[in-house]
């Protein structure tokens, strides 16, 4: 995909790299890609700018290139004013020392819950604040459910039921992404940590036990093996065609399946292992951070429009133009009374984990070896034990 580059009003300058403390513009860098949402996000920022005084110049990369590209700029020291970050990459990032942390600028870091805001943290400091946050649930079909007769699943044992009795001539009781990404360990990491799994220690019994399931899904007929190429949006799509009855995703999707007058669907927590626990996801979103620049003046109104981004009146319309959580806890209250499609995802980003909460910078390795893992053993080449077992070797590098 192309770089997109937008330009709001006219360059007053070059961002950090231009060696200039000029502050009536900033440079600002995504990943937001997508016209709409690189739309959306561009209005977003140019009113911002504005109570800043500053004019936005706002680019977006596709979301693979932004860390190489972040860590190409802050070696030359030409990084942007203001940068955009996946949550799980903002702590190999604020290791180098490229971030400053929000104190500095009374950034009001007050209301969001303990697990969110730990996504921006690094070694004790903010340096990061998410506008809004996401999470991952089971959707299903009405229409299928109910013509089957089948409850919707709250636990793993009606989950494989379930999806036995939802599978039938061109259609599959239950999908997920099993690709060889870092999405196959996000949709793992519920069925990991609610088992009580963790990500210390991949070769655990609870770990395969979790793993079992996904196999059981797949050995049984009831998931299709095509899902270790399927990434959420394929998942998604199925879904959509009626070629699955259930599916693992977020709220991103729930525009697209609005769009279908036709299909009826509803969301329900994650099921867990047995009745009564507490589904734990993983905290999905971005966090915007002020990078260290040449120029004081410049970081401070980058902080100021940080700040814009994240009071409650724009966070409140952020999501409901992402369909997802805002992260100030009063904020998602009021967010799910007005949208009763994301009660499911604001009450489980309540209990949501960031998945650096535990590893930091180690966290990739650990993701590295969940889904080598769960293509292993999902294609049959290993039990779910031996799968985990390597992944364990992954993680620590042994």
């Amino acid at each position: 995909m192309a770089l997109i580059l937008v330009v709001t009003g006219c360059a007053g300058g070059t961002g950090a790299g231009s060696g200039t403390d000029k502050a009536d513009s900033l440079t600002v860098l995504d990943y937001y890609t997508d016209a709409s949402e690189h739309a959306q996000w561009g209005e977003m920022l140019t009113a911002c700018g504005r109570t800043a005084g500053v004019r936005i110049e706002h680019t977006s990369v596709p979301p693979a290139s932004l860390v190489p590209r972040v860590l190409r700029q802050a070696s030359s020291r030409t990084l942007p004013d203001l940068l955009m970050l996946d949550n799980p990459d903002l702590q190999r990032i604020a290791q180098t020392g490229a971030l400053t942390p929000l104190d500095r600028y009374g950034v009001d870091t007050g209301g969001f819950a303990e697990g969110i805001l730990s996504a921006g943290t690094y070694r004790g400091e903010v340096y990061g604040l998410a506008p809004y946050v996401s999470t991952v649930a089971l959707f299903y079909n009405k229409d299928m459910l109910a013509e089957a007769g089948v409850a919707v699943p709250r636990t793993w044992g009606e989950l494989k039921d379930a999806a036995a009795e939802l599978t039938g001539p061109g259609r599959y009781g239950m999908a997920v992404d099993a690709s060889a990404t870092f999405e196959s360990s996000w949709q793992f990491l519920p069925f990991l940590w609610s088992n009580g799994g963790h990500e210390k220690k991949l070769d655990t019994p609870q770990a395969a036990q979790a793993l079992r399931l996904w196999v059981d899904l797949v050995e049984s007929g009831s998931m299709s093996k095509s899902v270790l190429n399927w990434t959420q949006a394929d998942v998604h799509d199925q879904f959509a065609a009626g070629r699955t009855a259930m599916m693992i995703n977020g709220p991103w999707r729930i525009p697209a399946l609005n769009e279908d007058g036709n299909l009826r669907w509803g969301v329900a927590p994650v099921p867990v292992p047995r009745a009564g626990r507490t589904p734990v996801t993983p905290l999905g979103g971005e966090v915007w951070t002020v990078p260290r620049t040449s120029s004081e003046a410049r970081q401070e109104k980058a902080a100021r429009v940080l700040a814009c981004l994240n009071d409650s009146s724009n966070m409140l319309t952020l999501a409901e133009q992402h369909f997802t959580v805002p992260s100030r806890t009063a904020v998602a209250a009021r967010y799910a009374e007005r949208n009763p499609s994301m009660t499911v995802f604001t009450r489980s980003v309540e209990t949501a984990r960031v998945r650096t909460g535990e590893l930091g910078v180690r966290w990739p390795e650990a993701a590295t070896g969940i889904y080598t893992a769960v293509q292993s053993a999902l294609a049959g080449e290993r039990t779910p034990e031996e799968a985990l077992g390597d992944a364990q070797r992954i993680a620590t590098g042994d």
